[in-house]
């Protein structure tokens, strides 16, 4: 009984909430229709006024010079302002796509945190498409059990169009890095998720007979890099297609970037299926005051007026003059020179990744590295 009685009150107000939101949605349907109907109101008028110019007025009816330029001035007027209504209107959905747009580049790339288990982070990107806020690059840093896991990579082709594929790359990875211990576990699932996604896209296009050979969805295909970073500092990593990074280190000696290439990598994810056995870089320690520097493709491609590619190195260079390197400072010199190099609009989607040992422990000599390398 006392349970019967303390849940009326809860049906009670249960119902009350259905009825409230019941009147929300009815007042929202009567807003819009309010809205249409002023929206359709204007050029209405504006006709009116038209057609009643020329019909009624005696002025409109002559066809001397003075009352051929009124009727010109009244049809100008009338032109003017349904173009000025028009453009107002498509401001005003230009401005809700765009706030749909960034809401959906929030959730999938979400921002980093400044900070990921002692890693310091900084990382930005850009569309080719000038309308979109996001596009064909991925990225994302997750701290988990087994060290802190990094994905960056570059979907074949760009803007609002490879959109799909990089949350389908995104969401199977933000879920495998905490399941699989290993990182081709890992891999093999993004695998999985990338043929998933080709597969229904494939019977979206052609539902009736599957994959069609020319279609866009039969040449798609991601360039992906894994990067596990230890809890001692130890890199690992496993290269499907996607450039090697650059080693910082900051101060005014010698060999401050150092691109770190492992031989060759794996083909693209959706190209060719992934071998049986996928053999982990080992890729030494990240030490103390150190950086690594991730970017797609995008940044090294981006050319300016005289057809010349960008100068990498040499921005990355002049971005770790300065010590402790700071993922901010170098993310910052190095996208203000690509996008004054590109003129403001590069030709491809472009994501730049810093991610930076802030350990104030002491470095490990540059000998002990060199010989790590060395190891088998």
């Amino acid at each position: 009984m006392i349970r019967f009685k303390a849940g009326v009150p809860r049906r009670a107000g249960h119902r009350g909430k259905h009825l409230t939101f019941g009147r929300t949605r009815a007042g929202a349907r009567r807003r819009q229709r309010l809205r249409r109907l002023l929206a359709l109101g204007l050029p209405t008028a504006w006709g009116a006024v038209a057609i009643t110019y020329k019909l009624a007025c005696p002025l409109a009816q002559q066809n001397g010079l003075g009352a051929r330029i009124a009727t010109c001035a009244v049809f100008f007027a009338v032109g003017s302002g349904l173009i000025l209504h028009v453009r107002r209107g498509l401001l005003r959905e230009l401005r809700q796509i765009r706030r749909v747009a960034g809401a959906a580049q929030g959730v999938l790339l979400r921002p980093l945190p400044p900070s990921v288990d002692g890693l310091n982070v900084a990382a930005a990107q850009v569309s080719a498409d000038r309308g979109a806020g996001v596009g064909g690059d991925l990225y994302d840093v997750i701290g988990t059990e087994h060290g802190v896991r990094v994905v960056m990579g570059d979907v074949r082709g760009h803007g609002l169009a490879a959109i799909g594929t990089v949350a389908a790359v995104l969401g199977s990875f933000r879920e495998a890095v905490h399941d699989e211990p290993e990182l081709p576990g890992v891999l093999r699932k993004l695998d999985r998720a990338m043929a998933r996604h080709l597969r229904e896209r494939a019977k979206a296009e052609h539902p009736s007979s599957g994959l069609d050979p020319d279609s866009p969805v039969a040449e798609e295909f991601v360039t992906v890099l894994l990067l596990e970073i230890g809890h001692d500092g130890e890199m690992r990593s496993l290269n499907c297609g996607h450039p090697w990074p650059y080693l910082l280190r900051g101060g005014e000696g010698g060999d401050r970037v150092e691109h770190l290439g492992f031989g060759d990598p794996l083909p693209p994810l959706g190209a060719f299926p992934l071998p049986a056995e996928l053999p982990v870089t080992r890729c030494g320690p990240l030490l103390p005051g150190e950086a690594l520097f991730l970017y797609t493709d995008g940044a090294e491609d981006a050319r300016d007026g005289a057809g010349r590619f960008f100068p990498l190195p040499a921005a990355l260079a002049e971005a770790t003059r300065t010590h402790p390197t700071s993922p901010q400072e170098v993310l910052g010199t190095v996208f203000t020179q690509l996008l004054t190099h590109a003129d403001g609009f590069p030709t491809d989607d472009v994501a730049l990744l810093v991610l930076a040992n802030g350990s104030t422990q002491l470095p490990t000599p540059h000998s002990e590295r060199v010989a790590h390398h060395s190891a088998p």
